[in-house]
């Protein structure tokens, strides 16, 4: 035997002493890692397809509310919704609380639907966002069917230079006012959206209309 092939037979020798050594240290615990990182694993496809499930279900029961809804079935739309805002799952509830509210409004119920938006908006475990839009579409159904006084409650903090809705809520605010006859108040909301370069183009021109209108009546003398 030649030198060389002693020397890499003591080397495998060697090497076989250290993995069974290292087997015979840690082999049980190398096992149990295994083990449950494959349950993990397993747990989590389980979950995934759980969560995943759960969600669809609820956003076909959604869907099937939204179709009652748009097809004149009111009350129909406000059962599933209600059993959907009871049981269902992820953000659907949220989202039904909103629609139940719409479907509310278009019925004619407008007292019904603002107590709904008005509902989301007081919910903290809700996020700022959408809490802000129920309060604006409270506001909305409001203009028509309300005071300035109510329709401002709702959308004036929403009207801060800072807030994204702004220029929604300032035009709610300004054609309320209007209709009550407080032409000035309407008149310097109608300007500060004409003013603000983020307002979209189809509000800017309805305000630039009704700035126009207003001064051209007098109104606001």
């Amino acid at each position: 035997m030649s030198d060389d092939s002693f020397i890499r037979e003591v080397n495998e020798e060697m090497r076989r002493d250290q993995a069974n050594a290292i087997w015979n240290r840690y082999g049980v615990l190398a096992i149990g890692v295994a083990v449950c990182v494959v349950l993990a694993t397993a747990g989590w496809v389980a979950y995934d397809y759980w969560d995943t499930s759960r969600a669809n279900a609820s956003g076909d029961e959604f869907s099937q509310a939204l179709v009652l809804a748009n097809g004149g079935q009111a009350d129909e739309a406000l059962l599933a919704l209600k059993k959907l805002e009871d049981e269902g799952y992820g953000a659907y509830p949220l989202l039904a609380r909103m629609r139940a509210a719409t479907v509310l409004a278009d019925k004619g119920d407008f007292s019904g639907a603002v107590a709904g938006f008005d509902a989301v908006a007081a919910d903290t475990t809700i996020p700022v966002g959408i809490r802000d839009m129920a309060k604006l579409r409270a506001a909305l159904v409001l203009v028509d069917n309300g005071t300035y006084e109510e329709v401002a409650k709702r959308a004036e903090t929403l009207a801060a230079d800072t807030n994204p809705l702004r220029h929604s809520a300032r035009e709610a605010m300004a054609l309320s006012a209007w209709k009550e006859g407080k032409s000035a108040d309407a008149l310097k909301l109608y300007e500060q959206i004409n003013a603000d370069a983020a307002a979209p183009r189809n509000i800017r021109e309805r305000a630039t209309m009704m700035a126009e209108l207003i001064r051209g009546s007098g109104a606001a003398s």
